[in-house]
């Protein structure tokens, strides 16, 4: 296996007597799609808060491109090219899809948000706002107002704003969540389409999209990674079956 991009060692986060990430090994390689899969509570979205720094771990250590990056705030991290989706979207309802990935332009170039104008203004930063909305497939409706958008074009939308950040590494939280079988079809091709240039590290509970999206797939139960493999791998193993999939004997 290739050096990996994103590096997590014995990553630990208690909450009182609860145990969230337990002593967390992970690799990311650049290029993969890594599926991060299991029952509600497991701690995914935990162990992505962390990586992102919203969050401090007790023991461990995270690096990115082999630096350690523990020390760093969000900010520091999304410099150093971590970006972030969430499960529920932080989009400015008010504004237009180009206004919305535009300010995220213009805040990756080190810009402050207080700026607005400049976003609206800057030729520059809307050209580029714009590759990011044609990656998403949303150039068509770049000047509709973000309340207007459906649940998976705000999904979609915050995805371009995501790749706006210019990420070595994104984190993507749930991206199926809430959408239709057609969305969800239009979601994978999405992101199907970005295999090879952007590494992500996807939390999902729509297995067949995980099935057809992961290069590997690692499996969290109660705070622990009980498995890595391949789909095949992870279809094969009698410890995801049991502890994950519910198929142990009776």
């Amino acid at each position: 296996m290739s050096q990996p991009l994103l590096s997590v060692r014995g990553l630990r986060k208690r909450f009182g007597g609860l145990i969230a990430t337990d002593n967390v090994d992970l690799d990311v390689v650049e290029g993969e799609i890594h599926a991060l899969i299991g029952p509600n509570g497991a701690g995914k979205t935990t162990l992505l808060t962390q990586l992102f720094g919203e969050l401090s771990h007790d023991e461990g250590e995270i690096r990115l491109e082999g630096v350690p990056i523990d020390a760093l705030a969000t900010p520091q991290r999304v410099r150093r090219g971590l970006a972030r989706t969430f499960q529920i979207n932080q989009l400015l309802p008010d504004f237009s899809m180009l206004d919305n990935v535009a300010l995220a332009v213009q805040a990756r170039q080190g810009h402050s948000f207080r700026f607005f104008g400049d976003a609206r203004r800057d030729k520059g930063l809307r050209q580029r706002a714009r590759e990011h909305l044609t990656t998403a497939g949303l150039a068509h409706r770049a000047e509709v107002k973000v309340a207007d958008l459906s649940h998976g074009e705000q999904k979609q939308l915050e995805f371009a704003i995501a790749l706006a950040c210019e990420p070595r590494v994104l984190l993507l939280d749930e991206p199926m969540a809430g959408l239709g079988h057609a969305e969800s079809e239009q979601m994978v091709a999405m992101l199907s389409g970005l295999k090879g240039r952007v590494t992500m590290l996807l939390v999902e509970h729509d297995m067949d999209a995980v099935f057809a999206l992961a290069d590997r797939i690692s499996v969290l139960v109660y705070g622990r990674i009980i498995a890595t493999g391949t789909a095949q791998e992870i279809r094969d193993s009698a410890d995801v079956r049991t502890a994950y999939l519910g198929e142990g004997d009776a």
